[in-house]
C-alpha cells in the first residue's frame, strides 16, 4: 500500500513539475514573442524614417560633380550638399565644382556680403542706431542677440554681432545706417550688394535683404559666394572679427551688455569639428535653404574658399573639411615670375603671378594665352589653362619684338565706298595672339584645331594633321595632273579617229572614181 502511495505521489509530483515547466516555457516564449513584436514594430518605424532621410542624402550625394569629369583633374570627394565649390584665392582658379551655378538660397551666409559692402562704405566708429524697422521683423527662432529699438552701438560692434552671433537685427541696422550715412537708405545698401557681386563676376545672384532670412527672390550660387569670400581676403578687419571666439558689447546709456560666441564650429578649438587650417567663415540655416557654410582656410601659403549650399543632415562640417583637405593635398601653387621664359616677354610685373597645378601636372603642360592691355601697349596678361581649365595668370611687360609683331597684325586696311567714290580706311583689328612656351601660334589656328576636335595641347595630333594635309595636297595635285593628261589623251584619240575617218572617206571617193 505504501509503495502504491509513493508511486502515486511521485507521479503527481512529476506531472505538476512538467506542467510548471511547460507554463514557464510558454510564458517565456510568449514574453519573448511579445518583445520581438514590439522591437520589430519600433525597428520598422525607425527604418522608415531613416529610409526617407537616406533617400534625401543619396539624392544629394549622387548629384554629379562637374570637376570630376575634367580631363587630367584629380577626382574630388562626394558631398551631401546640392552645390559646392573650392576656389583658390590668389588665382581665382576653381579646384572643385558641383552645381556651382545652380540657384540656391544662401540663408545667413548673406552676411559676408553685407560685411563686405559695409566695410567698403563705412567707418568702424560710425554709429549704428536700431530703428523700429531693424527689429520689428524678427520672429521667434530668428537669430538675435537681443538688441532693441533705440539702442546705439558702433559699426564695429554691429559687425561682431552680425558675423559671430548671426544677429539678424544687427545685419538690418548695418545696412540701414551705412545707407543713411551715404545719403540714401536701406534699399540703396541692397542695391550696392547686388552691384558688388556683379563687379566681382557674379551672374546668378539677387539679394533683397542684408541678413538672409528666406525670400523667394533672395538667392545666389556657390560660385558667386566664393567670389565674395575671395574678395574678403583683402580686408584684415573681417578676419579679425571672424576669428574672435567671444565678444562683449559693454553696457552703456544707450545699450545693455551683450555677450556672444563664435558659431562656426570649425573655428572653435574645443569643438569636435575644429579644423586647424580654417581662418574664417560664416554659417547659415533656414528650413528652405537647409545648411549653408562659407569657410576660408590657409595652409603653406595656399588660401582656399569653400562654399557648400543646401547640405542635408549633419554633414555641413564634415563635407567642408573633406573639400578643404582635397584642395590642400592635390594642388600646388607655383610662382610664374621665374617660370616665364619667352622672347615675347621682357619681364613679369610684380604682383600675384601664380598658377595652381593639379597633382601630376607640370608647368610645361600648361597652355598660355597673351592678351595685351588696352591702355598700356607694353603690358599684357598671360592666362594659363590646363587642358582647357583656367589655373592662373600673370602680368608681364612685353618685348619690343612682340609689340612690333602685334601692332602689325592688329591693323588691317579696309576699303569702303562713300557716294560712289572709293576710299581707303584703316580699321584696327584686335586679335589675341597666343603662345605656348615662348613660341607664337598663328592667329586663328586654334579655331581650326577646335573645329577638328584636336586638343591645343596635343602636338602629336597637330603634326599628324600637318602631314595628312601635305599628303592630301600631293594627292589632289597628282589627281589634277592625271586628269589633265587624261583629257589631253582623250582629245588626241578623238582627233586621230577623226583623221582616220577622213582618210577612209577620201580613199572611198578615189576608189569609186575608177568606175
Amino acid at each position: 500500500m505504501r509503495r502504491d502511495c509513493k508511486r502515486l505521489m511521485s507521479t503527481a509530483l512529476v506531472f505538476v513539475l512538467c506542467m510548471t515547466l511547460g507554463m514557464t516555457a510558454f510564458a517565456a516564449e510568449t514574453t519573448q514573442s511579445g518583445d520581438k513584436k514590439t522591437e520589430n514594430a519600433e525597428k520598422k518605424e525607425l527604418t522608415e524614417e531613416e529610409k526617407r532621410m537616406q533617400e534625401e542624402l543619396d539624392k544629394a550625394y549622387k548629384i554629379p560633380t562637374e570637376s570630376n569629369a575634367w580631363e587630367g583633374w584629380v577626382k574630388g570627394p562626394g558631398t551631401y550638399g546640392e552645390a559646392a565649390i573650392v576656389m583658390e584665392v590668389s588665382t581665382g582658379a576653381i579646384l572643385y565644382a558641383k552645381s556651382i551655378d545652380s540657384k540656391q538660397y544662401p540663408a545667413s551666409i548673406t552676411k559676408i556680403l553685407t560685411a563686405l559692402v559695409a566695410l567698403e562704405n563705412g567707418e568702424l566708429s560710425d554709429e549704428v542706431t536700431f530703428s523700429h524697422d531693424s527689429v520689428a521683423f524678427l520672429q521667434p527662432g530668428d537669430s538675435s542677440v537681443g538688441l532693441k529699438e533705440g539702442n546705439v552701438i558702433s559699426l564695429e560692434q554691429a559687425l561682431y554681432a552680425m558675423l559671430l552671433a548671426s544677429a539678424n537685427e544687427a545685419a538690418y541696422a548695418v545696412g540701414e545706417n551705412v545707407g543713411r550715412k551715404a545719403g540714401y537708405d536701406y534699399n540703396w545698401f541692397i542695391e550696392q550688394m547686388n552691384a558688388r557681386v556683379q563687379q566681382l563676376g557674379g551672374v546668378n545672384s539677387h539679394f533683397v535683404n542684408t541678413n538672409g532670412l528666406h525670400d523667394a527672390q533672395h538667392y545666389t550660387c556657390a560660385r558667386d559666394m566664393a567670389l565674395v569670400g575671395r574678395e574678403l581676403f583683402n580686408d584684415l578687419k573681417f578676419f579679425e572679427i571672424v576669428q574672435t571666439l567671444e565678444y562683449k558689447i559693454p553696457q552703456s546709456k544707450v545699450v545693455e551688455e551683450h555677450v556672444f560666441q563664435q558659431k562656426h564650429k570649425m573655428l572653435r578649438p574645443e569643438d569636435s569639428n575644429y579644423y586647424k587650417y580654417a581662418i574664417g567663415g560664416k554659417t547659415g540655416f533656414t528650413s528652405d535653404a537647409l545648411s549653408t557654410l562659407v569657410t576660408m582656410a590657409e595652409k603653406d601659403g595656399v588660401q582656399l574658399v569653400c562654399v557648400v549650399l543646401r547640405t542635408h543632415g549633419k554633414n555641413v562640417y564634415p563635407d567642408t573639411t573633406k573639400l578643404l583637405e582635397y584642395g590642400f593635398k592635390n594642388f600646388s601653387k607655383i610662382d610664374v615670375t621665374q617660370q616665364v621664359q619667352s622672347e615675347n616677354v621682357k619681364e613679369a610685373v610684380p604682383g600675384d603671378n601664380y598658377v595652381i597645378l593639379p597633382k601630376g601636372a607640370a608647368f610645361t603642360d600648361l597652355d598660355v594665352e597673351i592678351t595685351p592691355e588696352e591702355d598700356l601697349k607694353d603690358r599684357a596678361t598671360l592666362t594659363y589653362t590646363y587642358r582647357g581649365n583656367y589655373v592662373g595668370s600673370a602680368n608681364v611687360k612685353l618685348s619690343e619684338s612682340y609689340i612690333k609683331a602685334y601692332t602689325e597684325a592688329a591693323k588691317e586696311p579696309e576699303i569702303k565706298e562713300n557716294s560712289g567714290n572709293k576710299r581707303e580706311n584703316k580699321k584696327e583689328k584686335k586679335e589675341e595672339i597666343k603662345e605656348k612656351n615662348g613660341i607664337f601660334k598663328i592667329p586663328g589656328i586654334s579655331y581650326l584645331w577646335k573645329k577638328l576636335g584636336i586638343s591645343e595641347k596635343s602636338k602629336r595630333d597637330k603634326y599628324v594633321l600637318a602631314a595628312a594635309s601635305a599628303l592630301l595636297i600631293v594627292l589632289v595635285t597628282a589627281f589634277i595632273v592625271l586628269l589633265v593628261r587624261y583629257r589631253r589623251l582623250t582629245r588626241q584619240l578623238e582627233e586621230d579617229e577623226k583623221a582616220e575617218e577622213e582618210k577612209k572617206a577620201e580613199d572611198r571617193v578615189r576608189f569609186e572614181g575608177y568606175f
